[in-house]
């Protein structure tokens, strides 16, 4: 898929919370210590911060580094599936919060970790058809996991935003992009449960590999494209072994990958995670760089991007933190307290 007009990312922006829960705290509550640690440890929302909170604080590092006027804003988009009301947008919280409003769009998306790249399809689109100059899109979470269940280990928390707006604007563009679903119930959280459910045997092959495979091979083969083609690449992160697996399967190399592979340190952000991996990657990228991203949410799909690194990165990778500094301002947790910060224990 390609606009009719050519379109780019003016300004990105990260957020990560400072609290830490350490996989192994998680082991030893819940095995004695014993079995492996997919991840080093999760970043964990405080009691002060949800999705709302999180999304608010990427799009003002995102308005920081496009340096424009937010009241030009024509969409604010959030893609998320832990939005803080049941009937309530968060992207309206956000955009009366950075002064988007009132003459804008705003609405919520949801698609498991797949929400955010979706609203960055849509704000692709709307700007590419001309209808609007600029529209932010989020993709934010404080996952969930069930005290005990597997996804506890890697469930945490962060937040990506992105300023979308013409390629002459753009710190990179995006060359085309190509989206893969199916109706495949790898997870699931019905209404009025606290927590999500995974289908153990869907995870991989049928759900995550084949639409992540099938998403970027569609993109690649339409451009022409080989993996060696690109600097980096960054796909969604539910654990450590997965994004790896697919982009070796892909022919990406690890050098590639790595600078964008940030589970191991802060978790599956869920809505966030594939894109808050390209903010770190927009970071450290140099002009004429091309970037590969693969999103997957669960239901399921992917959303596949190729872009170019232009000449405005190096001068506003400086206009606001980076997703590594977020990264580094850690302050480790134990299991009670990230069950209070969480509020996993209900009392009725």
């Amino acid at each position: 898929m390609k606009p009719n007009r050519d379109v780019g990312i003016v300004g990105h922006g990260a957020y990560v919370p400072r609290f830490r829960l350490p996989a192994s705290e998680v082991a030893r509550v819940w095995t004695d210590g014993t079995g492996g640690l997919p991840i080093k440890e999760k970043a964990v929302a405080g009691m002060d911060e949800d999705t709302a909170t999180m999304s608010l604080e990427a799009a003002r590092n995102a308005l920081a580094r496009a340096e424009i006027d937010p009241a030009q804003i024509r969409a604010v988009w959030v893609g998320s599936e832990s939005h803080p009301y049941a009937v309530k947008p968060t992207s309206t919280i956000v955009a009366e919060a950075i002064g988007a409003t009132p003459d804008t769009l705003a609405g919520d998306w949801e698609f498991a970790c797949k929400a955010g790249s979706e609203a960055l399809q849509a704000s692709i689109a709307l700007v590419g058809s001309g209808m609007a100059d600029l529209a932010l899109t989020i993709g934010a979470d404080t996952a969930q996991g069930r005290p005990g269940d597997a996804l506890e280990y890697t469930a945490g928390s962060g937040a990506a935003a992105y300023i979308i707006g013409p390629r002459e604007k753009s710190l990179a563009y995006f060359e085309a992009s190509h989206s893969y679903v199916t109706d495949t119930p790898d997870f699931f959280r019905r209404p009025y449960q606290h927590f999500p459910q995974h289908g153990s045997r869907f995870t991989g092959e049928p759900a995550y590999f084949e639409h992540t495979l099938a998403a970027s091979r569609a993109l690649l083969e339409a451009m022409g494209r080989q993996p060696q083609d690109y600097a980096y690449a960054v796909f969604h992160q539910p654990n450590a072994r997965f994004p790896q697996k697919a982009a070796k399967t892909l022919g990406f190399t690890t050098e590639q990958v790595k600078p964008g592979l940030l589970v191991p340190l802060i978790g599956n952000v869920y809505a966030g995670s594939s894109l808050i991996g390209l903010t770190a990657v927009l970071d450290v990228a140099r002009p004429g760089d091309k970037v590969f991203m693969a999103s997957y949410g669960s239901g399921a799909g992917s959303d596949a991007f190729s872009l170019v690194v232009t000449d405005a990165v190096l001068e506003r990778q400086k206009r606001a933190p980076t997703t590594q500094a977020y990264i580094a301002r850690r302050k480790e947790i134990d299991y009670a307290t990230y069950v209070r910060y969480r509020r996993k224990l209900h009392i009725h």
